[in-house]
């Protein structure tokens, strides 16, 4: 499984941001995506999943009701609709795949480059 990341870039605070995440090597139906980002000085964090079935959604809690993650399966392709952006959403994104059904962040080891948002005024 490839995993090719794109869309980071600087926005100010309130505005709005689409990350995507083509995958090669794999359709959509065989693997869960996710996207988790790690800020200078602290862990890498999911920020939101969805399964293998495209029945099962994740979202962390600083992120829900702003973020949105979706797929299109005949494009191979994940995004992450991200609004009412905050500094400290700033961060550098990952999207990341497992061929389990599942959400759970530690299943997910395909990993792909990350691309970087930053969130200022």
């Amino acid at each position: 499984v490839q995993l090719q990341a794109s869309g980071g870039g600087l926005v100010q605070p309130g505005n709005s941001l689409t990350l995507s995440c083509v995958v090669s090597g794999r359709t959509l139906g065989d693997i869960s995506l996710g996207w988790f980002r790690q800020a200078p000085g602290r862990e890498r964090e999911m920020v939101a999943a969805i399964s293998r079935s495209g029945g099962g959604t994740y979202y962390t809690d600083p992120v829900k009701g702003r973020f949105t993650i979706s797929r299109d399966v005949a494009k191979s392709t994940v995004y992450l609709q991200m609004n009412s952006l905050k500094p400290e959403d700033t961060a550098v994104y990952f999207c990341a795949a497992t061929f389990r059904n599942t959400v759970t962040p530690s299943a997910y080891s395909f990993w792909g480059k990350g691309t970087l948002v930053t969130v200022s005024s």
